[in-house]
């Protein structure tokens, strides 16, 4: 990689977590553009993402990774995989939790043994992210914090909601004490170093999270069979197929006459419009492909 030559803060920081800690949505916000996916339900982002936040005088190359969680199928082991791995690899670390919902004393203390067990032999400083404290009631945040900086010596601890943006501009001020100088790793009008067939890959699948039930999203993978922009008529039009694992699920996604497709295919026509600033036609595809995520071969070609 050629570097920008210029002496800045800049580094990689990892933001990891257990699934729907709101970590694609915090990235979301502090790149001012929506490069990953979201949904309310938990495992939304499989692979690793990155995004790349610009100051006059700063860089931080954001890494939005899988969520941490005790993994058992194929699929899972390697997002959790992607996930740690990170953690070797950065300057610093977002470690984010969702504090909305209370726990019981029992489950709560099993997650935190569980987080400090993923820090464990982490040497770069890790900041500790309590997301979604506008659910919370305001008297109990203080005794939160710091109940959580006894946990861990974490570099700070801060609240915030990655939804409404309040309390986000204070991760920036607070990772840019702990980042190095170094230079600028991308020029500074490239958000991200993923290839627009993975994003818009990535907001098909996204679409299907938000518009069928809870079986389909877990066993849905997207793949872009072609991508063809016609600079003439200012348009590109794209070939993807939506993989399921049984035959039972087809039928769901096409949905009563092909409209739930229709409507995935829409809402994602208007998505990829905005990412690629020209007109989309938007051709979907559903297959079955038996036990794909078992499958190491094809999660190979899916990137992991």
């Amino acid at each position: 990689m050629e570097f920008m030559e210029e002496s800045i803060r800049s580094g990689m920081v990892a933001i990891v977590g257990p699934p729907n800690a709101g970590k694609s949505t915090l990235m979301n916000h502090l790149l001012g553009q929506k490069i990953s996916i979201v949904s309310h339900k938990p495992q939304t982002t499989r692979n690793r993402i990155l995004g790349v936040v610009n100051g006059d005088d700063y860089q931080i190359v954001l890494l939005d990774t899988p969520g941490l969680h005790k993994a058992r199928q194929p699929l899972n082991r390697e997002m959790v995989r992607i996930a740690m791995d990170s953690l070797n690899e950065v300057d610093a670390i977002l470690y984010m939790i969702d504090v909305s919902l209370p726990l019981p004393e029992k489950i709560e203390k099993e997650k935190n043994r569980e987080m400090m067990e993923q820090m464990d032999g982490v040497v770069a400083p890790v900041i500790l992210v309590l997301n979604k404290v506008d659910l919370l009631v305001k008297e109990g945040l203080l005794p939160m914090i710091k109940r959580y900086a006894e946990l861990y010596p974490f570099h700070a601890v801060l609240p915030l909601s990655a939804l409404t943006g309040e309390g986000t501009e204070r991760v920036v001020e607070e990772l840019l004490t702990v980042l190095p100088l170094g230079p600028r790793y991308f020029p500074e009008d490239i958000p991200t170093d993923a290839s627009e067939r993975f994003l818009v890959a990535e907001i098909v699948r996204e679409k299907v999270f938000l518009l069928t039930g809870q079986e389909i999203p877990y066993s849905c993978a997207v793949t872009i069979e072609s991508f063809k922009e016609d600079t003439t008529k200012q348009m590109t039009t794209i070939h993807a197929t939506i993989v399921l694992e049984r035959s039972s699920q087809k039928g769901i996604v096409i949905g009563k006459g092909g409209q739930k497709l229709k409507s995935i295919g829409t809402a994602a026509r208007k998505d990829i419009e905005k990412l690629l600033g020209q007109k989309v036609l938007l051709k979907l595809w559903v297959k079955v492909k038996k036990d794909w995520s078992k499958d190491g071969r094809f999660l190979k070609e899916l990137g992991f």
